[in-house]
């Protein structure tokens, strides 16, 4: 089994936040396989589904961005489950728009959400997904910018990123990372 977890915050007023990518990423891929959002568990919203023959279990925690290794803590002693199994999928201000990174470890880079994945795991060495949502133009808070809507030019970076990304998620799932990295990261 795999366990993928997109980050980003509850609440309708940040569904289409630059910082909610990585929801938006799950709502994607969910929807590409039939997979519906239907338990609220271990401070998350989850959906289980089969991708490509390999069960799949899509986790939006529901704790708020800086404490999501509170929901990844409480899935993984429920469940018992393998660090090495999961992907964490998240916004990532030093990647350009559009673009899509993928790493097995590394600190968190000033990102709440893999501080506290960090903390509540006792490691850095995790899968991720990285999605670009650049940096804001000088002057812009960053905290802003990231609770801020992606504008309309970027719309279409942004359907294409969520693409790429779903395609690397389903390719994970019957790859190693290393493989996985190699053929996405481009």
């Amino acid at each position: 089994m795999k366990w993928i977890v997109g980050l980003g915050n509850p609440g309708s007023q940040y569904s289409k936040t630059r910082h909610n990518v990585g929801f938006m990423a799950l709502d994607e891929l969910a929807g590409r396989h039939g997979i519906a959002f239907n338990q609220s568990k271990c401070k998350s919203v989850i959906g289980e589904g089969v991708i490509d023959g390999v069960k799949t279990v899509l986790i939006k925690p529901m704790t708020f961005m800086n404490l999501s290794g509170e929901a990844v803590r409480a899935y993984m002693d429920y469940y018992k489950v393998n660090l090495e199994d999961m992907i964490v999928v998240y916004d990532d201000l030093d990647t350009e728009i559009g673009k899509v990174r993928l790493r097995y470890q590394g600190s968190p880079g000033g990102h709440n959400g893999i501080k506290s994945i960090i903390q509540h795991t006792g490691t850095q060495s995790f899968n991720r997904v990285r999605l670009g949502i650049s940096r804001p133009e000088p002057g812009f808070a960053v905290v802003d910018y990231v609770l801020s809507s992606f504008p309309k030019k970027e719309g279409d970076k942004l359907k294409s990123m969520l693409a790429d990304t779903c395609d690397a998620l389903e390719f994970s799932l019957r790859h190693t990372f290393e493989q996985t990295m190699a053929k996405f990261n481009g």
